[in-house]
């Protein structure tokens, strides 16, 4: 059996001091990582559903790839399932991750988090220490425009973790973030809550679809469900 409890690494970040610890849970028998910033608590490789349905539910909504392939900029990369879900789509040509915080990149260097097999191990991935919003409201963006942009970073669009991202949120932030992407391209955005409807809406104003899919999940250390949103939206062909 692993150690009850490790704390793989701490750093301080211009945001606050970020955690990656291990713990071994007797009642489920099974070890867990989790990302904190503070005390609060990021992501735990118990609860991945929702990030692996971003995934998933957004390369879908693109409809049949082309020839090529997708180009497809996740931000936020946390333990990486988002980033890995990405990757087993065979149509992806090229998937870039953004992470605001270095030590963030550097347990997936270090190979610290326990995805099998590694982000970097797939020739198609690169992981960019950036600020994912600065990106977004620049006229640079992310280079070339993207097929998909999928962004599992603040907690809600009014939770969030860092208030220099609050203006991406609105229509005049969502707008500067279609500029990124290729027609037809779609962007998404995970949520821990259920569908805030003004959101959706202002997506809508903004492209040219925009819906809310619910993602429930078992939670096995409370014994209920907890529902999470992918919210999704659609830029004109």
């Amino acid at each position: 059996m692993s150690r009850l409890f490790e704390e793989l690494d701490y750093q301080v970040t211009p945001i606050g001091a970020v955690s990656l610890r291990r713990r071994h849970i007797l009642s489920l028998k099974q070890d867990v990582w989790e990302v904190l910033l503070g005390d609060e608590h990021l992501m735990s490789s118990l609860f991945t559903a929702s990030e692996i349905a971003l995934a998933k539910l957004g390369l879908a909504a693109l409809g049949e790839a082309p020839e090529q392939g997708w180009d497809v900029v996740v931000g936020g990369l946390g333990l990486g399932y988002t980033a890995a879900a990405v990757l087993e789509n065979p149509n992806v040509r090229t998937l870039e991750v953004v992470d605001f915080l270095a030590p963030v990149i550097e347990w997936h260097e270090q190979r610290l988090v326990p995805l099998d097999p590694p982000l970097l191990d797939d020739e198609r991935c690169t992981l960019r220490q950036a600020d994912f919003f600065e990106l977004a409201a620049s006229d640079q963006g992310f280079g070339a425009p993207k097929d998909a942009i999928l962004i599992d970073i603040d907690h809600t669009p009014d939770w969030l973790l860092d208030e220099r991202s609050g203006s991406f949120y609105s229509e005049d932030g969502l707008a500067k973030l279609a500029r990124h992407l290729k027609p037809g391209g779609v962007m998404g955005l995970w949520s821990d809550a259920r569908e805030d409807e003004a959101f959706t809406a202002r997506m809508a104003n903004v492209f040219e679809s925009a819906w809310s899919e619910p993602v429930t999940f078992h939670n096995p250390l409370q014994d209920n469900t907890f529902t999470q949103t992918v919210y999704l939206a659609g830029k004109a062909s």
